[in-house]
């Protein structure tokens, strides 16, 4: 498919994982395809900075739209996670993790915002089901993520009567390296309670997300905006056992 063609996307934090599936799908599809993180991706254009700078993101979007000419699609998926409880975290990173996770997005959108109007384009934010719900000791990543859900209704209200769709994808427990590496030291029995926790059986792909995001980004999505696409293979809507 081709349903890009022409048109220019940025993807944060695109050199691993999901932020790398998306840019390679986005890519596949005919855009051109920009991404920035702190160190070089493969086969896209590579900006390296650090987003936790709120000057950079402003530099970022005028970088791509210097070089390309234009901007059609955002996509916020550069985050971090802290593993603290919300009495054990420290400000300083409570307030890198909000930097990355919330901040980010919003300076990025905030200064891309004039160029999306232009190409009535799309935002996608990378958010997450901690945004609904909670693990044990994830305080700030789960804050930050349920702030981002809240951003993307309001820009989706805000940019609508000028052709700008925002929205965000709640992606459960996909097989990205991290989380494998997790999995493969957990023991036997803990990784099939793993697939257990899941209606359909099983983790996720990071292809399966990067699947969503395109079609939210294409113009076959022109009508929905505002809306958190829970990818999670039925895990929050499968109610625990006792």
């Amino acid at each position: 498919m081709t349903r890009f063609a022409g048109k220019v996307a940025l993807v944060t934090g695109a050199s691993s994982g999901i932020g790398a599936a998306i840019a390679g799908r986005l890519a596949g599809e005919g855009a051109r395809v920009f991404s920035v993180q702190l160190d070089e991706a493969d086969r896209i254009e590579t900006i390296v900075a650090d987003l936790c700078d709120p000057d950079v993101p402003a530099l970022i979007i005028d970088n791509v739209v210097q070089q390309a000419g234009r901007l059609d699609i955002l996509v916020n998926n550069a985050g971090r996670m802290v593993e603290a409880k919300v009495d054990e975290i420290g400000l300083d990173e409570w307030r890198r993790t909000m930097a990355l996770n919330l901040d980010a997005p919003f300076l990025l959108i905030r200064r891309a915002m004039p160029h999306l109007c232009r190409t009535r384009g799309a935002i996608v934010n990378i958010g997450s089901i901690e945004g609904l719900a909670s693990n044990p000791g994830h305080a700030a990543y789960c804050a930050s993520k349920a702030g981002l859900h809240g951003l993307t209704r309001a820009v989706a209200v805000d940019g609508g009567p000028e052709g700008v769709r925002c929205n965000g994808v709640a992606p459960g427990w996909i097989d990205t390296e991290l989380n494998t590496n997790f999995v493969a030291a957990l023991s036997e029995r803990a990784r099939g309670r793993l697939g257990a926790i899941h209606p359909l059986g099983r983790t996720g792909r990071v292809e399966e997300v990067a699947a969503m995001v395109a079609w939210i980004a294409s113009d076959e999505a022109a009508f929905v905006t505002g809306q958190i696409f829970v990818v999670d293979g039925g895990r929050t809507a499968k109610l625990s056992l006792p």
